[in-house]
């Protein structure tokens, strides 16, 4: 080998290790996300959590969160469908998003998005102001058995997963989900306050979003809603204090139908990649999550089957129209 043969190798080979070290690009540019809830919510701690997994393992770029709360997520579905595609876009939805598609018939459903993967699952808990004459699960069935619609029900949207919960251990405990007084709050700051102000009987929702209240001794948790007890959480489940009751919601992403193949393949491969980092595990740590992912075949057969077993639970709660 002559000696400019030889340099020229040892500049290919120097230019190649420089491409091997140098950072993967990003696949997604301006990506949009769109929490359907207020800051602070399951949706939009999920929704914030992806865009740090994407963004930290150089999966995307310029990653915008939107929070479009209402109606238990179907103002962010309507978004999402009706609006003007103006780049890659994700909405976040789960359980309480189907129950309020079934419960208040919108005029955009979840047929009108596609499906492009289920991140986690999560359990809810009971919780009662720590001055409650309420201490375990079997002081608040007897306050079911005796008179059901005594015990009022702090929940998030009607038909939510909250809701469900409240109206399964109503049933399970007294014999009819329609006799569940719950009331519905917007956002999970009204919902603790009225809880901590007792203004209500129980209230229930996701482990994170009592976490620091439980943890300061403003709120003490009764029951978890897991079929068994969550680790790092000295909290009984239902189960075991005799309420044969265990359900919770999960999370996952939709797009726009507008998106071309090459956009959903794009999209599906990125969240496959993500769900591998240290950014989300460290996400689903913090949370308490479940990691739960399916990618967009098995994720639709997932949503059917919801789809099903929450309509016979609104059904029972009295809440299809």
């Amino acid at each position: 080998m002559t000696r400019m043969h030889r340099r020229t190798a040892l500049f290919a080979l120097a230019a190649l290790a420089m491409v091997s070290a140098a950072p993967a690009q990003a696949q997604i540019k301006g990506l949009e996300i769109i929490a359907p809830a207020n800051p602070g919510s399951g949706f939009d701690q999920t929704s914030r959590a992806v865009r740090d997994a994407l963004m930290e393992a150089g999966l995307a770029t310029n990653i915008q969160v939107l929070n479009v709360p209402g109606a238990g997520g179907t103002i962010g579905l309507a978004q999402l469908v009706s609006g003007q595609k103006r780049g890659p876009t994700l909405l976040t939805i789960g359980a309480t998003t189907v129950g309020a598609i079934l419960a208040n018939k919108p005029p955009v459903t979840l047929e009108d998005a596609a499906p492009v993967a289920l991140l986690l699952k999560e359990y809810s808990m009971l919780v009662v102001p720590a001055n409650s004459d309420i201490k375990t699960m079997a002081d608040l069935s007897a306050k079911l058995k005796a008179n059901p619609a005594s015990v009022t029900w702090a929940v998030g949207s009607a038909g939510g997963i909250d809701h469900i919960i409240a109206g399964q251990v109503t049933k399970a405990v007294s014999g009819d989900a329609s006799k569940t007084n719950a009331i519905n709050y917007a956002g999970g700051g009204e919902q603790i306050a009225s809880i901590l102000g007792g203004h209500v009987t129980v209230g229930v929702g996701g482990v994170p979003e009592f976490a620091s209240q439980i943890e300061s001794g403003k709120l003490r948790a009764i029951a978890v809603s897991s079929p068994e007890r969550l680790e790092g959480l000295d909290v009984p489940t239902l189960k075991e204090q005799g309420v044969d009751v265990a359900y919770g919601t999960w999370r996952g992403l939709m797009t726009t139908k507008k998106a071309s193949e090459a956009e959903m393949k794009e999209l599906g491969d990125a969240i496959r990649k993500m769900v591998e980092t240290k950014a989300w595990k460290a996400s689903l740590e913090r949370y308490g999550w479940i990691p739960a992912y399916e990618p967009s075949d098995g994720y639709a057969a997932f949503l059917k089957g919801e789809q099903d077993m929450m309509r016979t639970a609104l059904g029972e709660l009295g809440l299809l129209k």
